[in-house]
């Protein structure tokens, strides 16, 4: 029971509330940089002032796109992914359109994915959402594989605003799916560090969580004792 700043590489610190102030922003900033976390995660909105904060430190900036719900049309998703690049932006989440994925569109899927995958690179690494608590597995699979061959960098599980966020057996999963070709992000219930010792062991890479510094201090957070 100890601090290890080794989680911190894992770490997206994540901060998509609704009501997030530039003065949160900043908190969340000052505490990547303090910690070393891989990333900030912040809506549209908030991508410039966050950018601005994190520039030199060496913390990625990371903008979600089509976000929460991946309803919005693939030129929506488009021009945020090319706006939160040209705002500084050096990672975007998206989340893709999960209706057609079920609908077995697998042609439209792959085009949404590709479109923000082209507006988002060379610049910036893409993470696909495929809100795995409405996927059944052959679905887990087919976005995992679609999103790999649109050339993404990460396979993502959860947006937060679904109604389950990872679990291990998904992330062991997508793990399985994507092999080497790419990474997995673990995001949504991810408050401990053995929660997080299972996700890096069944294959996350990132982990998408706000409570980042608790995991590195190995305490519960405020709302969990």
């Amino acid at each position: 029971m100890a601090y290890n700043s080794d989680y911190a590489k894992y770490i997206d610190h994540t901060l998509l509330k609704a009501f997030a102030t530039k003065e949160t922003v900043k908190k969340f900033c000052d505490e990547a940089k303090e910690y070393h976390f891989a990333s900030v995660c912040v809506n549209p909105c908030n991508v410039k002032y966050a950018a601005e904060q994190l520039k030199g430190s060496g913390v990625n900036t990371c903008c979600v796109i089509g976000f929460p719900l991946g309803a919005n049309t693939t030129l929506v998703k488009t021009i945020e992914a090319l706006e939160a690049v040209k705002n500084g932006a050096n990672e975007v989440d998206m989340v893709i359109n999960i209706g057609a994925l079920k609908d077995g569109d697998y042609q439209y899927v792959a085009k949404d994915i590709q479109a923000v995958v082209d507006a988002a690179h060379p610049n910036a690494l893409v993470k696909v959402i495929i809100e795995t608590c409405y996927l059944t597995d052959d679905e887990k699979i087919k976005a995992c594989q679609i999103a790999m061959k649109a050339g993404a960098e990460f396979v993502k599980t959860s947006s937060g605003f679904g109604s389950g966020g990872a679990t291990i057996a998904d992330v062991a999963l997508m793990k399985k799916t994507v092999g080497d070709k790419m990474q997995v992000k673990a995001s949504t219930g991810i408050n401990n560090r053995a929660i997080c010792d299972e996700m890096i062991k069944n294959g996350a890479t990132r982990l998408g969580t706000s409570k980042g510094i608790y995991i590195i201090k190995d305490e519960l957070p405020p709302n969990d004792k």
